[in-house]
């Protein structure tokens, strides 16, 4: 490997090996005359000594170290939504929380007031919606009753003007017709009677005819001038029964026009009935919109009190009672210790056989110990090409440096090791 930390530690394990060799070596010398024991002594050291660096070499050739890491883990910023005046502060610095709990309160007196009224106004639309909502139906009746018998009346006119134009249709044409006829027959019957008469009288005075014929002549001509009499009367009836039942058909016309206006009266009643079912709507629209405003006076409410997000330890606190806070203002933030990870910038050059999944140990400085882990991803772009100021190769003079890229690790076993973020730790990956 060409790491820098292998090397050190390689370098570490060959001097502790020389160490021991040398060890080896000042022993007392094997009495003279044993010149063979001592060469057997120095292969064996030799022996040792090579298989020792052939351990250490094997050991640490599926492996990547990095003591470029430290902990990670969730920053949550405990800000205020809206503003005003701080009554309580719950909580101390370093102290644990649970989700839920109050951490600070903000005077709510403000935001009381303001639901207070969004209620009252929300009570006025809905009692407006109850009382719109019965005049729709009530509206609706009535005008359909109105619509019904004016419907109703205007059918029985048309009904009656039918008749009554029968009626004087049949006056005016059959009944006149033949009342006429009957006049005009009686007329001719008349006159001839009267003709008979005129003749028989100078007869009767000569004593040509006898008086008994003449008085039948005579009984003629007055039962043709009663018949001529009666049939002129009848017609002059047909001509006022006429007149009565052209007048009664004028009548029923006239009641189909007042029939008819009412049914358009009704009809343009009828669309109060629209007009009270958008009042209806309109009120319902105001009901929704004043719940609407209460819900929000009731969230602003609930922004008075603040409580923890996550379960976790209160850092960095800097709000006091009394003090007036802002929206967004920083007032504290908390720590999920249970929820933290390892970020660990490893060169490029150790990359290339790491992959998801991988078994990793993270050494603690804090602890002097050490806690099993898994590689959970790689970045996806070195550290320096997310910092503020990246690099800019294409200007100035290029020096080419080994760049180094975050590498995610997750814990899984703490064995009882709190885990803060920041925290220095060494991290080794085992790619086999």
């Amino acid at each position: 490997m060409t790491q820098t930390s292998e090397s050190e530690k390689l370098g570490d394990k060959v001097a502790t090996s020389q160490n021991t060799a040398q060890t080896a070596l000042a022993v007392p010398a094997v009495p003279a005359g044993g010149p063979r024991v001592r060469i057997v002594v120095l292969v064996v050291l030799f022996v040792l000594l090579v298989a020792g660096a052939i351990a250490v070499y094997l050991h640490y050739q599926n492996r990547v170290s990095s003591d470029d890491a430290n902990v990670d883990g969730h920053i949550t910023a405990i800000a205020p939504k809206i503003s005003g005046n701080v009554v309580e502060v719950a909580v101390l610095d370093n102290q644990a929380v649970k989700t839920g709990q109050v951490l600070v309160r903000i005077d709510p007196r403000d935001y009381q007031a303001r639901v207070d009224q969004a209620k009252a106004a929300l009570l006025e639309a809905e009692s407006k919606l109850r009382s719109a909502r019965v005049t729709v139906p009530m509206v609706d009746e009535t005008t359909l009753s109105v619509n019904t018998g004016a419907t109703a009346q205007l059918a029985d006119a048309q009904a009656e003007v039918v008749r009554a134009r029968a009626a004087w249709e049949q006056s005016t044409s059959s009944d006149l017709a033949f009342a006429e006829a009957n006049v005009r027959t009686r007329q001719a019957s008349n006159e001839r009677a009267q003709a008979d008469l005129a003749r028989m009288q100078p007869l009767v005075d000569k004593a040509e005819i006898s008086r008994l014929q003449f008085d039948a002549y005579t009984a003629a001509a007055r039962v043709a001038a009663g018949e001529l009499q009666a049939a002129r009367e009848k017609l002059a009836s047909a001509q006022q029964d006429a007149t009565i039942r052209k007048a009664a058909l004028d009548a029923a016309q006239t009641k189909v026009k007042q029939a008819q206006a009412q049914v358009e009266n009704s009809v343009a009643n009828r669309k109060q009935v629209d007009v009270r079912q958008a009042d209806a709507g309109t009120a319902a629209a105001s009901v929704e919109s004043y719940r609407a405003s209460l819900e929000a006076a009731e969230l602003m409410l609930s922004y008075t009190t603040i409580v923890a997000p996550i379960d976790g330890v209160i850092t960095r606190k800097s709000v006091e009672v009394g003090q007036i806070v802002q929206p967004g203002q920083g007032l504290m933030t908390v720590i999920p210790l249970q929820d933290t990870w390892v970020t660990a910038n490893f060169k490029e050059t150790q990359l290339a056989d790491v992959r998801p999944g991988q078994k990793a140990e993270i050494h603690v400085d804090m602890y002097g110990q050490s806690v099993t882990g898994h590689v959970d991803s790689i970045a996806g772009a070195t550290g320096s090409r997310l910092s503020l100021l990246p690099p800019e190769n294409a200007t100035g003079n290029f020096v080419k440096v080994v760049q180094r890229i975050p590498v995610k690790i997750l814990v899984d076993q703490t064995n009882g090791l709190i885990l803060r973020p920041g925290m220095n730790v060494d991290v080794t990956i085992f790619t086999k």
